[in-house]
């Protein structure tokens, strides 16, 4: 373990611009409380935890910025003390709030019977035990809607929590979401699932356990729940002419007695998300645009850039639209703010921090500037800078700066070595080659690591790290500098990678994956076969197959939109794919090698090659008819995909 050399002085800085004794977004946090209980742990049916509030009691017993312990940046530790807020509260009048039961919030409207349900957060466990508040406090009443804000998973994964699949259709409760939505959703968590799984422990710190030396806050909630995610599309509603999707801003829906106006923000924190206004309530519901938190443009655990430009430009929108008629403004993560004068500031100082950002990176490319120097480089005005709903604790300045310079000018600096540039692990053996003396390296960085160089340190050590991972000292030395790193950082998320980081080298990959399970079933139940094609060529190791080429034709049986005829085309081992009509006769009246037949539900079928040729031999729902060896090698080619792949050494 390493010793805690003066992590407080580089603590110190935020002081001189925060006020401490403000204690606003306290009174908020707290403001409607109608219940909570006294140590929230929520566990799964093996009772073990899933969920923990318990583990987060320490944060009270010490107040920032003097008493809090120098392993933790006072800010931070202050902001976790806000999201360690959790129970049951009113908003407004019929409009209500479980808060602090997961990453996100779960929102209940009041209608004339019963509730409308916004983003029913991320596991089931999460969901039900936040139902459950609900109807002991508020009293039992149906669930006549679902509104999905975006398309994340903490804002839909919990959805079988609070209702039954069978419930949904039998009661024809209409899921409504964005359009786009299914799409995004899911791919999401296809494409790169698992190098996103894997890199989201680190963002989410799943491995550490709650403490002053490890997990704190991370700005939009406590962590990740580790329950159950489950998965139901978006669907028609009580009538044939109530689309599940909203497909443009101003639709009005009006469900139970409750009037809602969608306002459509495509591109901010996800490619397919909206805002909600409650005319009838003069209550302004801004999805994920708005938080307590700076926000991510580029998400660490790997995501497509996000807009800060359009970002910006949709919270102006929100403004103009209904600014001026809010009374209460609140959002899937942290607490509700209210005053309009209030309120208006929030919106138009959050654009203001999105558009600046935007454009001072710019302005910075187009004199030159490379993505790390504009990270270093850029800060955000003091007028902004000393609010805290806009500190760093979730995204980062630095990292959103760089997400720009991607969305703008990709990963390539114009200058030529990068060109070609060598694999971490052979810069980092032939680098220390050419310096010669390793034992030198470490006591020149040991020297440095006391003089709090903890950036350079981990930089230095980790080139040792990958040059020889079984360098013990190296390993434990970058070890310790990420732990120091970790404890001066105000970003949640930053701390958690410094400290996984730190714990991976002092241990090794060993742990159990700590991410939600996925919903394997429901997700791919919602997958589109164009999406399941994509990710079947995603698998296929392309070198390795490069001499297969044959026409696999899939037949998608049912009676929607996604049903019918598709063509596959492996290529030198590169499977391509196209909707098609009548036979398949497209190259030169050659007809497919084999034909697979399934219907539209079994279409996850694709992805588990040994129960679809099983099934297909069966005969159960399933017939392939042709040269099925054909499919064999096509599956034998398909790379097995390894959830826990090294981050912190070759």
């Amino acid at each position: 373990m390493a010793t805690h050399k003066e992590p407080a002085q580089a603590n110190n800085f935020p002081l001189e611009l925060l006020d401490f004794d403000d204690h606003q977004e306290f009174d908020f946090a707290t403001r409607g409380r109608i219940a909570a209980p006294d140590a929230l742990e929520i566990c799964n049916a093996n009772a073990e935890p899933v969920w923990t509030q318990k583990a987060y009691h320490f944060v009270e017993q010490a107040q920032p910025p003097h008493d809090s312990p120098d392993t933790v940046n006072p800010s931070l530790w202050r902001h976790t003390q806000l999201n360690h807020i959790c129970g049951l509260f009113e908003v407004t009048p019929g409009i209500y709030q479980v808060r602090g039961y997961d990453m996100a919030n779960i929102t209940f409207i009041k209608g004339d019977t019963g509730w409308i349900v916004i983003d029913p957060l991320m596991t089931i466990e999460t969901a039900r035990a936040a139902l459950q508040l609900v109807n002991e406090h508020l009293g039992e009443r149906p669930i006549m809607a679902i509104i999905y804000s975006h398309t994340h998973i903490d804002h839909f994964g919990g959805v079988k929590g609070i209702v039954t699949e069978e419930e949904v259709h039998a009661r024809k409760i209409p899921i409504i979401a964005p359009v786009g939505f299914e799409e995004y959703a899911v791919s999401e968590n296809l494409y790169a699932g698992t190098a996103m799984g894997r890199r989201a422990e680190y963002q989410y710190g799943t491995m550490l356990e709650p403490s002053a030396t490890g997990r704190m806050s991370i700005g939009i909630g406590m962590g990740q729940s580790t329950g159950t995610t489950s998965y139901l599309p978006p669907m028609d509603g009580r009538t044939l002419d109530e689309a599940a999707t909203v497909k443009e801003s101003g639709e009005t829906r009006v469900i139970d007695g409750v009037k809602m106006v969608f306002q459509l923000t495509p591109g901010t924190e996800a490619p397919a998300e909206m805002n909600t206004w409650f005319p009838d309530h003069k209550a302004l519901w801004m999805a994920e645009n708005c938080n307590a938190t700076l926000h991510n443009l580029y998400t660490i655990r790997g995501a497509q850039v996000r807009d800060g430009n359009a970002w910006a430009y949709h919270l102006m929108e929100t403004l103009s639209l209904y600014g001026a008629q809010a009374d209460v403004l609140f959002q899937s993560h942290n607490w509700p703010r209210w005053g309009n004068e209030v309120i208006q500031d929030h919106l138009l100082n959050t654009a203001t921090m999105y558009k600046f950002t935007n454009d001072q990176v710019l302005l910075y490319i187009n004199q030159g500037y490379t993505a790390e120097e504009i990270a270093h480089m850029i800060q955000l005005p003091t007028a902004l800078e000393c609010l805290w709903y806009l500190r760093p604790y979730y995204g980062t300045l630095a990292h959103n700066a760089k997400a720009v310079y991607q969305k703008y000018m990709g990963w390539y600096d114009a200058n030529p070595v990068n060109l070609g540039k060598l694999p971490r692990a052979e810069f980092a053996q032939k680098l220390v080659a050419y310096l010669g003396d390793v034992d030198k390296m470490l006591a020149m960085a040991r020297a440095d690591f006391e003089q709090g160089e903890y950036q350079w340190v981990a930089e230095i050590t980790n080139v040792l790290v990958f040059a020889n991972p079984d360098n013990r000292e190296a390993r434990e030395l970058c070890a310790d500098a990420f732990e120091q790193l970790g404890y001066q950082t105000e970003s949640g998320i930053w701390r958690n990678a410094y400290l996984c980081g730190a714990k991976e080298l002092r241990e090794g990959v060993s742990h159990k994956v700590g991410s939600a399970g996925a919903g394997v079933g429901d997700m791919q139940r919602g997958l589109q076969p164009a999406m399941v094609f994509d990710y079947m060529g995603i698998r296929v190791d392309s070198n390795q197959a490069q001499d297969l080429n044959f026409k696999i034709q899939v037949d998608v049986v049912g009676d929607d939109a996604c049903s019918g005829r598709y063509v596959l085309t492996v290529r030198s081992g590169v499977l391509l794919h196209q909707r098609v009509t009548g036979d398949v006769t497209a190259d030169a009246g050659v007809t497919a090698d084999v034909v697979v037949t399934l219907p539209r539900q079994a279409i996850g079928l694709l992805l588990a090659p040994e129960q679809l040729l099983e099934q297909a031999r069966i005969g159960q729902h399933v017939s392939a008819v042709g040269d099925v060896t054909l499919l064999q090698k096509l599956y034998q080619s398909m790379v097995e995909l390894n959830p826990l792949f090294n981050i912190i050494e070759p």
